[in-house]
């Protein structure tokens, strides 16, 4: 009676653990629809564009053994008086392949507000070396917004963490 009891038990764990998959978030739950944004073609903002670098996996020991990493991307507003916008957020994969686009139409950030994209540890798809683009447009005379990357991991009782900031390249 114990075995079937403990067959039984072992038989619903093995179930229950073949249906907790874990899902790759490929968007963080920021609801981007909320902060869709109009821009009229007769403002006049200044327009720029930057470029990011994000790991999704760094390599240890060798070439052949790479670690997964958490991703938190930042888009900051360094404004504390106007809204800026941004018109796309996409990521690349290390080979400049497009990934995914977090938006397809411009999003506002408010002043001195922060927005979050969050890649998955177990989303590897960008690799070594993946990438953003961010296009954003801003008010005349105002700071430019901040896109960062803060990768971590932990593994037992060791930690890694480490940061990358944007370059403006338009």
């Amino acid at each position: 009676m114990k075995t079937t009891h403990f067959f039984i038990f072992f038989l619903l764990v093995l179930i229950w653990a073949c249906n907790d998959k874990e899902k790759i978030s490929p968007m963080h739950p920021e609801n981007w629809s909320k902060r869709t944004a109009v821009i009229s073609e007769t403002d006049t903002l200044e327009h720029g564009k930057s470029y990011l670098s994000v790991y999704s996996q760094i390599y240890s020991i060798s070439e052949h053994k790479t670690h997964n990493l958490t991703a938190m991307i930042s888009l900051r507003n360094t404004s504390e008086t106007d809204t800026i916008y941004v018109l796309r957020a996409d990521y690349y994969d290390t080979h400049g392949k497009s990934i995914r686009k977090y938006f397809d139409k411009p999003v506002f950030l408010a002043p001195m507000e922060t927005a979050e994209i969050i890649i998955d540890e177990i989303d590897i798809s960008g690799g070594t070396g993946s990438n953003f683009i961010f296009e954003w447009k801003t008010p005349l005379n105002c700071s430019e917004p901040l896109f960062e990357g803060v990768m971590n991991s932990t593994m037992g009782q060791q930690g890694l963490s480490f940061t990358t900031h944007a370059k403006r390249i338009k």
